[in-house]
């Protein structure tokens, strides 16, 4: 066994595996979440939480996933939502005292579960050598400490500020404008690790790096092609869309190298009748199993075969769309028809027939979206495929109108609006210009780093300050050790946490711990209540209020806490940080002036449901060099994996959210007490001489020739592909180099490690 500590909790009994034959949430979701709430003793508050969670007119925006809100729905929740809601209103407390009673060295022996799971962080803390705890420490000497590190630093970008996908607007505009206002653009964010190859495709074929699809198109689609996404777990409320999509007749076809339960059949758990009635719906029509990486190769296929039925009927492809919006087709058609089907075949691992299938739902249908998520964006060519995708709407015209487009589905609440709000390491010169006209600051020009350029950085001893605006930045970045290695080498880490996690414990010479409101929490400043605001994946902007009391009296806002390190390190600034964290629209105020499409921000926040950000390529107006949406001519990539090897893609259990494990069970796909695992073909197994839950050994070869091993994991059968494999993240996290990224989006290859499996050693 790998001599990490482990992630999940100490398992109640012996690993099992068991397929799971029942609908996707139903009740097997409601007795998780019945068990849950029970567990974490919030018999009151958990209740009371579901029934604001997600609404508009005082409501809060769930803590997890970025689907949109759906309108007049009073009990929009899921699983996954209530537990983490659970997680987070925990009534355990982690205090001065329990920090006195365990070193940091005896915490880095606990569980990741067990870690979280001591409840709430109450107060600031500060990491003492000598004693190997972290000891109290004043809000005020806190932003001193940050602030005297930064202004000794020689020059700005020796500090990296990272941001998880949980800050919300007003802090992320105010977090990246104390960050511009040092001197440097260094804003990692998750971003870097999930969704950037759909921003840079996007903006390169259509000219914005947002999906143009909203909520009510998926309610009128006729197609919907689901790509690289567990729904059930990942976006568990896009089940209702596709029970409705099924109901009213709409094609459904997901495509993933396994059949997911979200993909077969659901019972929507606030549809109460067929909850009685034990009634399900089916989600899909058509399951395609791609090998791992081999989505651009289908996108291909389709739009072979599209261009090829067009030869006998012109209705096959919008010719007039085409002409009209669009320009590199005649290029795309000719590579298109220089691409073999062998190859085709060969490449996405599937039949000529699944193709053609596929090929007919979408030429049937006059309005198709296409959705994906981080099965197609983390590998070296995903930005090649999420263009392909563009492509593939483009020959139908499926663009610019009710029920079509593209649909990228982000993982974590207001990842997306992060993003619009000015965390980007590669700022737009027209963004820059309106920060410097409005804030009156001379912002950086030169680009930042990423994540995975900044962990690069830390070892190199160029970032000695590291800031981690949420999220569990030591766990969910690749290359593990790599990466713990280069936060111990910084000078100063400051984490603004909820919870206790591992990156609190993997530490620089000094350390920081600045604990924050949870998103269920009223945020009380001197001019009242305030609300933030969040933008979910598809580009609604709305407004999430806090219904409960903070856990500690000492807690501060996340925008509070941005205003005490910015006041701190800039003390001369023109800056208002207090006069803004009095009250949060004296921001928005701000935002509007500066960011496309918050105009009125404050009345227009305040509407029903919100208001959606304009996007230009709905309209048909394409802010690309050509002034029109771009045919992309790539050559498909070589993805079937040498002799002997195979393709190993991490991804989260049911019982997980992003790197917080609830348990070590994994309901969907009959895992239980286990998450030292990796699912494999029947096939492979074989020909290795593995079998069902034998301990194995597996070796990632980077691209630089070095090796990384997790041994005594213990082998699952599962359907599919042969050549793939699949494991948990954060686990396999160390399987991938820091040198494997992608050349296009710069993502670290999560989805597309190249391993060998053998028996254990």
């Amino acid at each position: 066994m790998s001599e990490e500590p482990r992630v999940g909790p100490v398992p109640d009994g012996p690993p099992q595996s068991r397929p799971y034959h029942h609908p996707a949430a139903g009740w097997g979701a409601a007795k998780a979440v019945t068990e849950f709430v029970v567990h974490e003793r919030e018999f009151v508050d958990g209740p009371r939480a579901l029934l604001r969670m997600n609404h508009e007119n005082g409501g809060f925006d769930c803590p997890g996933c970025a689907w949109p809100d759906t309108e007049a729905l009073s009990l929009d929740i899921c699983e996954n939502g209530v537990k983490h809601v659970t997680w987070e209103m925990t009534g355990k407390r982690v205090g001065r005292e329990f920090f006195a009673a365990h070193t940091v060295s005896e915490l880095s022996r606990w569980s990741d579960f067990a870690l979280e799971d001591q409840g709430r962080l109450t107060e600031p803390m500060s990491y003492d050598a000598a004693s190997d705890r972290y000891v109290p420490i004043s809000w005020e000497e806190a932003f001193e400490l940050f602030g005297r590190t930064v202004r000794e630093l020689d020059d700005p970008n020796q500090a990296a500020y990272y941001t998880s996908g949980r800050l919300g607007n007003e802090a992320t505009f105010l977090y990246q404008l104390m960050a511009r206002e040092l001197g440097t653009n260094n804003l990692p964010d998750c971003s870097n690790m999930c969704h950037e190859a759909s921003g840079r495709a996007l903006h390169a074929s259509l000219g914005t790096g947002k999906g143009t699809a909203d909520l009510k198109d998926w309610d009128s689609a006729d197609a919907l092609f689901i790509m690289g996404v567990n729904a059930a777990s990942n976006a568990p409320r896009m089940l209702t869309s596709l029970a409705g999509a099924y109901r009213r007749g709409a094609k459904i076809v997901h495509i993933n190298p396994m059949i997911e339960a979200g993909a077969t059949r659901t019972i929507i758990p606030h549809e109460f009748t067929q909850m009685a009635l034990f009634r399900a719906t089916r989600t899909s029509t058509l399951n395609l199993q791609v090998r791992i990486g081999g989505d651009m190769a289908l996108m291909r296929g389709i739009a072979k075969a599209t261009l090829e039925r067009a030869q006998s009927d012109p209705r096959a492809v919008d010719q007039e769309f085409i002409d009209r919006h669009t320009t590199g087709f005649a290029e795309y058609k000719a590579l298109c028809e220089a691409t073999p089907w062998e190859e085709i075949e060969r490449q996405s691992g599937l039949r000529h027939d699944d193709i053609m299938r596929a090929a007919r739902v979408y030429r049937g249908a006059d309005r198709s979206i296409i959705s994906w998520c981080l099965g197609v964006t983390q590998h070296e060519h995903g930005v090649d495929t999420i263009r392909e995708i563009v492509n593939v709407l483009l020959l139908r015209g499926n663009l610019g109108r009710e029920g079509a487009g593209p649909s990228p589905v982000r993982g974590h609440s207001n990842v997306q609006g992060n993003r619009t709000c000015g965390i980007d390491h590669r700022p737009p010169k027209e963004f820059l210009d309106r920060l410097a006209q409005v804030c009156g600051i001379d912002p950086p020009r030169a680009d930042g780093l990423d994540t995975v350029t900044t962990i690069e950085a830390m070892h190199r001893g160029e970032v000695k300050v590291f800031v981690g605006m949420g999220g569990n930045f030591a766990m969910a970045a690749p290359d593990t050790p790599y990466t713990h290695a280069g936060l111990r080498s910084c000078e100063l880490t400051v984490h603004v946490s909820t919870k206790l996690n591992r990156s609190h414990l993997v530490h620089g010479r000094r350390a920081l711990i600045l604990p924050c409101l949870g998103r269920t929490e009223k945020d009380v400043q001197r001019s009242g209540v305030q609300q933030t605001s969040v933008e979910d994946s598809m580009s609604m902007v709305h407004l999430s209020a806090g219904m409960k009391r903070p856990a500690s009296p000492r807690l501060l806002s996340e925008p509070a806490i941005i205003a005490g390190l910015a006041r701190a390190a800039l003390p001369r600034s023109d800056t208002p940080w207090d006069w803004y964290v009095e009250d949060y629209d004296r921001i928005r105020d701000t935002m509007a002036q500066v960011l496309d499409g918050f105009e009125d921000f404050n009345r227009r926040v305040r509407l029903p449901m919100g208001f959606r950000i304009k996007q230009p390529a709905r309209e048909l107006i394409f802010l690309t060099p050509s002034g029109q949406a771009e045919f992309s001519t790539a050559r498909l990539p070589d993805v079937v994996p040498a002799p002997g090897t195979l393709i190993l893609g991490t991804m989260r259990s049911h019982d997980q959210w992003n790197t917080t494990i609830y348990s070590d069970n994994d309901r969907y796909r009959g895992i239980k007490n286990l998450r030292t695992l990796v699912f494999m073909n029947a096939d492979d197994m074989r020909e290795r001489g593995i079998g069902q839950l034998d301990p194995v050994d597996i070796t990632s070869t980077a691209r630089d020739g070095t090796t990384r091993s997790l041994r005594g994991y213990l082998a699952v059968q599962h359907n599919l592909p042969k050549g793939c494999a699949a494991g948990y993240m954060p686990e396999m996290n160390v399987l991938c180099s820091i040198t494997d990224h992608s050349t296009q989006s710069d993502q670290p290859l999560m989805k597309h490690l190249r391993v060998t499996i053998s028996p254990a050693a």
